[in-house]
Order: C-alpha cells, then sequence, then structure tokens
C-alpha cells in the first residue's frame, strides 16, 4: 500500500534535522530524492550519501525558496537529473524570534517569506507536472506553534498557521487532478539545539508534552512519509500533529 517506488520527491530543508529523516525515509519507501538545500552544502551531500544507502538515486540541490526564479532553476535541476517531481515536502524554514512590540520589519519579512512564502513558490513550480501527471503529494511541515502560539514568535506561528490555509486551498483546488495535500505539525522535536540545552531546560519541555518525551525526527518522518504514499490517496486538506499530544484539540 506504501508504493509509489519511482515517483521523485523533492524535500526543502534536506541537510539535517527533520528534512533529513523524512529524505531518509523516503528513499527507504523507494523514491529517488532530491535533497534541497539552503547554504551547507556538506551536510546536503551528508543527506545524500543516507539517502543513496537506501538503493535509491539522489541529489543535493542548491534551493532559495524566497526567490521564484531560483525555485524555478532548481526544479530544472532536478527534472533534468532524476524527473519530474511528483511528491514534495516543504520542510525548509527559520525562525528570527522577539517580542512583538520589538519586532523589526525585517524579521516579519524574513520568515513569513521563507516558511510561507517559499512553500507557495514549490508548490506552483511543482503543480503544472503534477496535474498534467494527475498525480502528486504535496506534505507542508507546519509546527504546533503555528496553531497554539508560542510567545516571541509571532512572525513564525503566523507562517506556520498560514501553511495550514494555503495546504487547504491547495488541496480543494487541486483534487481533481489526483493531488493531495497536507500539513504535519510537529511539536518539541529533538535536535543539535535541543542536546545544547541544559538537562533542566529538557526536563521541564518533556513535562508539558503528556507522552513525556521529546519527539525525533524519524517520528515526523514516518507521518510524512505515509502521507506520500498510496495509502494515504483519500487523506488531503488534513492537519496532522506530531507532537506527542502537546497541541490537542487544535
Amino acid at each position: 500500500m506504501f508504493n509509489l517506488s519511482g515517483k521523485v520527491a523533492l524535500v526543502t530543508g534536506a541537510s539535517r534535522g527533520i528534512g533529513r529523516a523524512v529524505a531518509v525515509e523516503l528513499g527507504r519507501l523507494g523514491h529517488p530524492v532530491a535533497c534541497g538545500y539552503g547554504s551547507d552544502a556538506d551536510a546536503a551531500a551528508e543527506t545524500v550519501a543516507a539517502v543513496e544507502a537506501q538503493g535509491v538515486k539522489a541529489l543535493a540541490v542548491a534551493i532559495n525558496i524566497r526567490d521564484a526564479d531560483a525555485v524555478d532553476r532548481a526544479f530544472g535541476e532536478v527534472e533534468g537529473a532524476l524527473g519530474p517531481v511528483g511528491v514534495l515536502v516543504n520542510n525548509a524554514g527559520i525562525t528570527r524570534d522577539g517580542l512583538l512590540a520589538r519586532m523589526s520589519d525585517d524579521q516579519w519579512s524574513d520568515v513569513v517569506d521563507t516558511n510561507l512564502g517559499g512553500a507557495f513558490h514549490t508548490i506552483r513550480r511543482a503543480t503544472p507536472k503534477m496535474m498534467r501527471a494527475r498525480f502528486g503529494r504535496i506534505v507542508n511541515i507546519s509546527s504546533v506553534s503555528g496553531h497554539i502560539g508560542a510567545p516571541g514568535q509571532a512572525n513564525y506561528s503566523a507562517a506556520k498557521a498560514g501553511l495550514l490555509g494555503l495546504s487547504r486551498a491547495v488541496a480543494r483546488e487541486l483534487a481533481s487532478r489526483g493531488i493531495t495535500c497536507n500539513v504535519v505539525a510537529p511539536g518539541p522535536i529533538v535536535t543539535a539545539m535541543t542536546d545544547a540545552m541544559p538537562a533542566e531546560w529538557r526536563a521541564a519541555m518533556e513535562a508539558t508534552v503528556p507522552l513525556g518525551r521529546l519527539g525525533t525526527p524519524e517520528d515526523v518522518a514516518a507521518v510524512v512519509g505515509f502521507l506520500c504514499s498510496d495509502a494515504a490517496g483519500y487523506v488531503t486538506g488534513a492537519l496532522v500533529p506530531v507532537d506527542g499530544g502537546l497541541g490537542m484539540g487544535h
């Protein structure tokens, strides 16, 4: 039921963390994977090696998702090397945290243009060929903070919440062409940043999560892999939390 082998996947923000785990999972499921990255070519190469270890082709592709022309060039590179993109996972994102009263225009626009505008650019570029193929899987990675809010993250929370509206508009618009579009909203996930935090901080975070632990990138990747599969062919416009129950009810 998960067999969509041969459908080319593009994962943005694939150089580390959730993006890398998603790329590896899609490779395990049989997809050739284009691993999009912003600036860290060495980390992207490590992701490519991890994907290729699953027995599929992989490619690192530099992509500035804020720039529509750069997105077009990156897709052209992927299409030339691997074929048309049938699976798109928008994971790339940034933070520029600050209290609302002190948040600069640049802090706001950098985050919204990247986290929300970037997804718009990649979806717009991917969908014409998906429509012609009458098949597509799009998954946008949001965040629990986009649905319950987070102090100091008005820009990030707004952009991640906006992904839900974007995804549901895309889901309704393209459903008749066999294209699904869904949202995955991770909660607190173990990363290099969380590993560097004091033990007291981690204990406090774990205490707020009903399941009593931080999630892993692989927890998120497993859900994304399902949403990109044949088994999820009747799932579209959905918001799937992967947060240990933290955002229960959002």
